[in-house]
């Protein structure tokens, strides 16, 4: 039976499950060959990611008050302004992370689903199984997710039951879509060194069952590369 995907879409879903993985990640890290410097990542990620949602709600609601306040004071309606706003105190900001938090989430969350010790119920833990799907194959479409890690492209997928996708390229060179690669492990990584002018690559695929093409192929997603 097809899976759902792991990782919720919305930011505070995201978080919420964010909190989960660096939470628990380090009772299961010698199990699955992981550092100390692994589980530490994650965990500078969870609060760096936590910080930046909660400051952009609090600017939000700030930003909405002085937009309440200023037309009070262009238009009237009260017999007093009364206070002004008070900016929100957001605290101190933790230590900065790298772009791309989830980007790297991805990629570990792929090696933790290859790794030895690696087992079912660690990965309902860290929740990173998704929950049962039932889906009509002919209707399937992957969702690709694409993102520059250490000089490479990572296209990320997710299986819903399938035995993996075939993935095609258009590197920008008047060739068009051409073949990629047959993935069957996700995410896939692209080995195709960067161009040394900027360009823009751009990605598609479709479902692969028992070597056969299934469903309908996925929008294509694009990224600016250069070396």
């Amino acid at each position: 039976m097809a899976k759902s995907y792991y990782l919720p879409s919305d930011d505070a879903g995201r978080l919420a499950w964010l909190n989960n993985f660096a939470a628990t990640l380090p009772s299961y890290a010698a199990a699955l060959g992981l550092t100390p410097a692994d589980v530490a990542a994650v965990a500078n990620d969870d609060a760096f990611f936590a910080y930046c949602l909660n400051a952009q709600q609090q600017v939000a609601a700030y930003s909405q008050q002085w937009t309440t306040y200023k037309n009070s004071a262009r238009d009237g309606g009260s017999a007093s302004l009364g206070v002004a706003p008070v900016a929100p105190n957001l605290g101190a900001v933790p230590a900065a992370v790298a772009p791309g938090i989830f980007s790297r989430v991805k990629v570990l969350v792929a090696r933790i689903k290859v790794a030895p010790g690696y087992t079912d119920a660690i990965g309902q833990a860290l929740q990173i199984i998704g929950t049962d799907n039932p889906v009509d194959p002919s209707t399937l479409k992957p969702v690709l997710d694409v993102s520059l890690d250490a000089g490479q492209v990572v296209v990320g997928w997710t299986k819903q039951g399938m035995d993996g996708i075939e993935l095609q390229v258009d590197r920008g060179d008047g060739k068009g879509f051409i073949f990629l690669a047959i993935d069957t492990i996700v995410p896939y990584t692209d080995t195709q060194a960067l161009p040394a002018t900027a360009a823009v690559w751009k990605y598609k695929a479709i479902y692969i069952q028992a070597d056969q093409r299934v469903g309908s192929w996925s929008d294509v997603v694009s990224l600016p590369v250069a070396a």
